[in-house]
């Protein structure tokens, strides 16, 4: 490789690499937005599907399950998503690297969707734990790939992975749009194989993007590092993982698994793996939690204590970070279980005459703009990239020409019909529909005079998601038997609860990339996944509770639950702001 290539990918600015610009960012980000608006396609098209199909009733093509055995299968398999990439990124750090983890991650993944598309119950599980294990190569490793790309640019950092968001949405959209739609109207694993097709075409469009790539995500190759962070990788060589912290990760990962597999077999009345540990005021699973948890915190303290003080107190900053991100969570990840049940049973979907044919309009709107925004991108890489990597974006024009096909197929159906009613799918889509509005602008307030610190950015961000549940609430707010809810009061929750997502999500990934030394990004970022596990868990088992919350009480009152929670933890991180400011050492 020539001097200018190897300049290319360790940080130059002279090589084509970083001359072959794309909207105003390097060209490889846009190949990183296709890789996760594919896999995020699959992901969010399968995930949109999971309750739905679960809770059906049997002479519906469902499992009859009650919400809150739904929930606990669903927490179960969210929670795993985010476990496993803490191995993962361990795994990549150390043996195989970013991208052929990314590789490795895709290909499995690809066969557990197709595993999904048979309607058999081995198959339907087998396809989820290949949707884990490959989730587990692939999700810590492309923010890693993506902060090695932007290492000699911090400033430009903000925007990037807003944009990279921008492609994780763009994928969700279209997803839970399009598998919705023909899972609900075609049958549950028609969805769910749809899903697998693109899985399949985004891994082919990553592995022939090689030549743009050089050496990101390669482990071993050599890199031209900034004066500070060769001071932050001596540091981490100074410290590296004992055989202690490999025994505490293993425990830890193995009781989570545990835990898992045990919350939603007990309570299918299968086997209780803990039930030998039961209290008289506390279940035996969660006391091995309680256990879990006091380990990982002694391994996190230990690990960050052996650090210099700066790069140790930027570490602690990221801990703060991540504790409140499980509050967000905890209440935005509702959009997965409780609000799909209620978009089902209790908003009215039925639309006839003029209401159905400005709903066909604005659907039609709303599913073709985004697409030629996106088509628009996929041309501007072309033509930057063309020479490099041919047979990539062919795969991608062949993925996009897929995609207009049946959007098209879709929208004609949906104006041929006189009445209708609005699939449950599609009020999952406008999170993602916010977002690819949304994120430009959200994307350029980060690079402007008024952009505030990361702890006010979470407060922010925690409070839009709680008014979102308090407009919910105050629509369901004495509604008697038999009434629904008007739709648009889901749809202002979903904006609020995006505009909360867009403060903090993108971002978040962001500082963990510029506060943590090199060798523990992919670590760390698994951390961070960790937390969210956390709150997948909590959220399910939470969400379950929605049918018995609304018989006992109300649905105002669930709603409002969730008003409460995250307003209180967004006033608290702004109290702290002043301590995670310092903590961050100049770092913005």
């Amino acid at each position: 490789m020539s001097q200018a290539s190897k300049a290319s990918f360790s940080g130059g600015t002279t090589s084509d690499f970083y001359k072959s610009n794309v909207l105003g960012q390097r060209s490889g980000l846009f190949v990183l937005f296709f890789t996760e608006m594919w896999e995020r396609f699959s992901f969010y098209g399968m995930r949109v599907l999971l309750i739905q199909f679960l809770t059906a009733a049997v002479l519906k093509g469902g499992w009859a399950w009650s919400a809150e055995q739904a929930g606990a299968l669903y927490g179960t398999y969210a929670m795993m998503l985010y476990l496993t990439p803490i191995l993962g990124g361990i795994i990549a750090d150390k043996y195989i690297g970013s991208r052929k983890a990314v590789i490795i991650g895709s290909i499995i993944m690809t066969i557990g969707h197709a595993s999904m598309a048979f309607d058999t119950q081995m198959m339907f599980f087998i396809g989820l734990a290949c949707l884990v294990i490959g989730t587990g190569f692939f999700k810590p490793n492309m923010p890693s790939i993506l902060g090695e790309m932007y290492k000699d640019l911090p400033e430009k950092k903000d925007g990037a992975y807003t944009i990279f968001y921008m492609g994780v949405n763009a994928g969700a959209f279209f997803g839970m749009m399009l598998c919705g739609y023909i899972a609900e109207t075609q049958g549950w694993h028609w969805g769910f194989g749809l899903a697998g097709i693109f899985m399949l075409l985004g891994t082919l469009q990553f592995v022939f993007a090689k030549p743009l790539m050089g050496n990101l995500g390669i482990l071993g190759k050599a890199k031209d590092l900034s004066a500070e962070d060769k001071l932050l990788e001596d540091a981490d060589k100074r410290n590296p993982f004992t055989s202690l912290d490999y025994i505490l990760i293993a425990i830890i990962s193995i009781i989570g698994f545990l835990y898992a597999f045990n919350d939603p077999l007990s309570k299918n009345g299968i086997i209780d793996m803990f039930s030998a540990l039961d209290l008289p005021f506390l279940r035996g699973q969660y006391l091995m939690i309680f256990i879990a948890l006091v380990l990982f915190i002694y391994l996190i303290a230990s690990r960050i204590g052996r650090y210099d003080k700066v790069v140790r107190d930027r570490m602690i900053a990221v801990v703060f970070l991540a504790f409140f991100l499980i509050f967000f969570f905890m209440s935005f990840e509702q959009g997965a279980t409780s609000l799909v049940i209620v978009a089902r049973d209790y908003i009215d979907r039925s639309l006839t005459g003029a209401a159905l044919t400005t709903f066909n309009i604005v659907n039609a709107l709303l599913t073709i703009v985004p697409l030629g925004l996106i088509s628009w991108v996929l041309i501007k890489l072309a033509k930057a990239t063309w020479n490099k990597i041919a047979l990539s974006n062919i795969i991608l024009i062949i993925c996009f020409v897929l995609i207009w096909g049946a959007a098209i197929w879709m929208l004609k159906n949906e104006f041929s019909k006189e009445a209708s009613e609005i699939t449950v799918s599609w009020f999952s889509t406008l999170n993602s529909f916010f977002i690819i509005a949304l994120a430009s602008t959200v994307s350029k307030l980060w690079e402007s005079k008024y952009n505030p610190s990361a702890a006010m950015k979470y407060g922010y961000g925690l409070i839009l998601v709680a008014i979102g549940f308090l407009v919910i609430g105050l629509g369901s707010w004495g509604i008697g038997e038999g009434v629904k809810i008007s739709m648009i009061f889901l749809i202002l929750t979903y904006l609020f609860h995006t505009l909360g997502e867009l403060f903090i999500s993108p971002v978040g990934l962001s500082y963990v990339s510029k506060l943590v030394p090199g060798r523990m990004l992919a670590f760390m970022f698994g951390i961070w996944y960790l937390a969210i596990a956390i709150a997948q868990k909590v959220a399910a088992v939470l969400g379950g509770q929605v049918e018995t919350i609304q018989q006992e009480y109300s649905l105002s009152h669930f709603f409002f639950l969730f008003t409460a929670i995250p307003a209180a933890a967004g006033l608290l991180v702004m109290v702290f702001n002043p301590i995670i400011k310092k903590l961050m050492h100049g770092v913005k």
